[in-house]
């Protein structure tokens, strides 16, 4: 963050303006501890009472600051994040597509903000960085799944142009849950 000092046009008092400055930009190893603490937040908002509790503190827990830090030195697929200046906002990691019955080229494999930066835009700005570095790297379309139950995504998507294309079942825990695929481009 940055602090902007500025003075009141008719008072000699000197106001103190915070100005939040956000980037996106990719992971660093730096990073884990900040993405590991947005995964947590974002995932116990999204998948409460969806993903069996159990199975999601240990998903949770897989995915601490030293599985960041590896997947951020790894840079096996591009994993960026929603820089708040003193804190992480939020990540995307994407690709090419690991559907391989799709005509699809690209994947945003996750894209997940802090829940107390959502409803701000700052997801649409997130998945639009995402948007134009896929098409760089030559996957002018895409596909992005969501689980069918989490609405508030599902309507995000749909909000965005994604068209839902195919449905599929995963499974957590041995619970079989539906998830939908949305097409992009």
């Amino acid at each position: 963050m940055r602090f902007l000092l500025c003075r009141a046009a008719a008072s000699p008092n000197l106001h103190l303006v915070r100005e939040l400055v956000t980037s996106i930009r990719r992971a660093k190893p730096s990073d884990a501890a900040g993405l590991a603490v947005v995964h947590d937040a974002a995932w116990r908002e999204a998948y409460r009472g969806l993903i069996p509790g159990v199975v999601l503190e240990r998903m949770i827990t897989k995915r601490g600051p030293r599985w960041w830090r590896i997947a951020a030195a790894a840079r096996a697929r591009p994993l960026v994040v929603l820089d708040m200046g003193e804190r992480i906002g939020g990540y995307a990691s994407y690709g090419q597509s690991r559907s391989l019955g799709l005509p699809q080229g690209g994947e945003i494999d996750e894209l997940y903000l802090d829940p107390v930066f959502q409803g701000i835009g700052l997801g649409r700005r997130l998945f639009g960085a995402v948007r134009r570095d896929l098409a760089t790297q030559g996957f002018k379309t895409f596909v992005v799944w969501s689980l069918a139950d989490n609405e508030r995504a599902c309507r995000f998507y749909e909000g965005l142009g994604g068209k839902p294309v195919t449905r599929g079942e995963t499974r957590f825990g041995g619970v079989p849950l539906d998830r939908i695929a949305f097409a992009f481009g």
